[in-house]
């Protein structure tokens, strides 16, 4: 890999980005970019997806985002931590995702779409009564539950709707292999119906 990809793909900054200020659609799926994530002014840009990345401060990126995007009217977050999807993670539920959709929505009040839906009237009357309220924040946890989670195993991966090549090579658990089958026939009831005539 190119050194500058790799220094950028550190770095979580799209700096470079500035010299393209006409910039209207921007898609940055699957490429690693974190909560240090800085985009420079892109005041035309009106479609940003950020998908299957590695964003979990929402609040922090929906800042910069009103600050650097003021045109932004498609935004889609699905494959991060910050987005709440039940689909990614088994903790999350339909009301988290509706909370935080809200609050993104209070956020940024320009938005026509979020995570490839249409944004609702009623939807954009409830971030403005409570989208100040509907932040997602879960509760630190004690210093006896982290240990806990740190020295228990997870029982099983976590489900991913994500294409099975996006995953490590490394982690599979299938098995190949060679047996042999016999088929007799004894208890099939496919063949009750067919006459020996017919054979």
């Amino acid at each position: 890999m190119n050194k500058a990809l790799e220094e950028w793909r550190h770095k979580g900054s799209l700096e470079g980005l500035s010299a393209f200020r006409s910039l209207e659609e921007l898609i940055l799926d699957n490429n690693l970019l974190g909560d240090d994530l800085v985009l420079p002014g892109l005041p035309h840009l009106h479609t940003l997806t950020l998908n299957k990345n590695q964003i979990s401060d929402l609040e922090y990126l929906l800042d910069h985002l009103a600050e650097v995007t003021p045109s932004l009217e498609y935004l889609s977050l699905l494959g991060n931590v910050a987005c709440p999807n039940e689909l990614v993670n088994l903790e999350k539920d339909e009301e988290d995702y509706k909370r935080y959709r809200c609050f993104v929505l209070y956020k940024l009040p320009n938005l026509k779409f979020l995570d490839a839906k249409k944004v609702s009237r009623q939807e954009r009357e409830e971030a403005l009564v409570r989208g100040a309220f509907m932040k997602v924040v879960k509760p630190k946890a004690s210093s006896e539950e982290e240990e806990e989670e740190a020295t228990s195993p997870k029982d099983h991966p976590q489900y991913t709707p994500l294409p099975s090549g996006s995953r490590e090579l490394t982690s599979h658990r299938g098995v190949l292999g060679k047996g042999r089958y016999f088929y007799y026939g004894k208890n099939s009831e496919g063949n009750r119906f067919i006459r020996d005539d017919q054979l």
